[in-house]
Parts: structure tokens; C-alpha cells; sequence
């Protein structure tokens, strides 16, 4: 069983410090659901507050990298060839309203392809890992794998919609409607992340997204890969992580969903 790496180490220190901060922050957000003005700025605070432990960290171990951050944008290094891409928190908007599904998404990017990518959920201690090649993992030592269900009426199939346009919302409308005719079982968590992740370990049969963000999909996309399963755009862009959708799931599934979307 392959040891954890000194680049995924250096990934999981940034998280952990950040997850640290932002738990204290979601204890408070409970506080703030009765005033009329609600947490959003104090959320907005806490995710850029996120991102900067993240880069600090990330930058202290290698100076030279680039960045691609959900809060920030691009920040060029010297090394243009390894960029971390960094979502400082996932699912905001559950963050926000105080249920406890948000997570922490780092990967590494190195000449265009995802070498290494982390999962953090600080609120349920759970950790997601993968490099290329290695595997994927839960925690220090759990190897994952994708479900080996393929029956379409007991597949569990996570969606999530970001903010595509108006016409690919009425394209994902139409998408639902096909796929919930043959599977029954949808459910919409709103953090892309962790739909990736629990689908890598075989907590969810397939996942589907429009509306994406290079920082919502990079590291998910390489557990789901390092765990078995199959990950690709929905309409076939050369990089999925960089097209504004993804599709994923164990093969069945997977290749159902794809024939489904491809239809609607």
C-alpha cells in the first residue's frame, strides 16, 4: 500500500489548517440564520479567509507554483507547468444555511493533467486522496473503489446544476426528467466535490453537473479515476476538468448516464 506522498502531505496540512479555521466559522453561522441581514458576507469572509491559509501554506512549500483559486482567479508563478487549483470551500451555499455538507478541494495540476488531488470534509473527519496511478484512498489507509451495483432502479445518482446558461439549464430540465425515468433514486447534495468523492467510494453509483468550475471537478475527478470509476465531460471537451460539465460513475452506470444526456 503506497505511503502518503510529500506533495499530498504538503495538500493535507493546507486543508487541515484551513478546516480548523472553518469549522469555528460554521459554529458562528448558526448564530447568524435569525438576523434579517443572514451569514452571506460573513461566508463570503470565511471562504476568502479559507483560500489564504490555503495559498500561504501551499506557496511556503513550493514557491515557484501557480495557482488557479476559486476566490482569486490565476496567480502565475514561475513554474507555469504545476498549478494548484484550489476551491477554499465547496458547497458554500450548504455552508451558509449551517448544514454540514462543505468540503475543501485541492489538486495538482502539472502540464495540464491532474497528478494529485485531496477531498477534505472537516465536519465529518472524513479525508478523500488520489495520485495518478496509485489509487484512490479514504483517510491514511482505506483504498476505495467505485460500487459494483448496476441496476439502474437501486442506483443512487447524485446531480448538481451551477450556473450554466439559460439554455443549458433547459437542456439539464430535460436531462433530469430522462434519467429519473430509469432511475429513481436522485438526489442533490450541492457540493461537487464530495458527490466525486462519495461516487469514487461507491456511496453513490454515478453523478452528473452542469454549470462546473475547474475547482469544483479537479481533484474529484482524479479519485473517481484512482478508484475505478469513469469521469469525462458531457460533451466531450478535450480536458473535462475545464468544460462546464462532468459525467461519473462505475461503468454501467456511467455509460448509461452518458447515453441518456447524449439523448436529451
Amino acid at each position: 500500500m503506497p505511503s502518503t506522498s510529500p506533495i499530498v502531505t504538503i495538500m493535507i496540512r493546507a486543508a487541515e489548517k484551513a478546516g480548523r479555521v472553518l469549522l469555528r466559522d460554521f459554529n458562528e453561522v448558526e448564530n447568524l440564520q435569525v438576523s434579517r441581514k443572514g451569514p452571506a458576507d460573513f461566508v463570503t469572509a470565511a471562504d476568502k479567509r479559507s483560500e489564504e491559509i490555503i495559498f500561504e501554506e501551499l506557496k511556503k512549500a513550493r514557491p515557484t507554483y501557480s495557482f488557479l483559486m476559486e476566490e482569486s482567479g490565476e496567480v502565475e508563478g514561475e513554474d507555469k507547468d504545476h498549478v494548484w487549483i484550489v476551491d477554499p470551500i465547496d458547497g458554500t451555499h450548504n455552508f451558509m444555511h449551517g448544514i454540514p455538507h462543505w468540503c475543501i478541494s485541492i489538486a495538482l495540476e502539472v502540464k495540464s493533467r491532474i497528478e494529485a488531488g485531496i477531498v477534505y470534509d472537516p465536519v465529518k473527519e472524513e479525508l478523500f486522496r488520489a495520485e495518478r496511478s496509485s489509487g484512490a484512498f479514504l483517510g491514511q489507509h482505506r483504498r476505495i473503489r467505485v460500487s459494483g451495483r448496476n441496476e439502474l432502479e437501486s442506483a443512487s445518482i447524485a446531480i448538481g446544476y451551477g450556473k450554466p446558461n439559460p439554455e443549458k439549464h433547459k437542456v439539464f430540465i430535460e436531462e433530469t426528467k430522462m434519467v429519473s425515468a430509469t432511475c429513481p433514486m436522485i438526489r442533490r447534495f450541492g457540493a461537487a466535490a464530495l458527490d466525486l468523492s462519495y461516487v469514487a467510494a461507491g456511496r453513490l453509483e454515478g453523478y452528473w453537473e452542469r454549470g462546473l468550475k475547474p475547482w469544483d471537478a479537479a481533484a474529484g475527478y482524479l479519485i473517481v479515476k484512482e478508484a475505478g470509476g469513469f469521469v469525462n465531460s458531457i460533451d466531450n471537451e478535450d480536458n473535462p476538468i475545464y468544460s462546464d460539465s462532468l459525467v461519473a460513475g462505475n461503468e454501467a452506470i456511467y455509460n448509461h448516464l452518458r447515453k441518456t444526456l447524449k439523448a436529451a
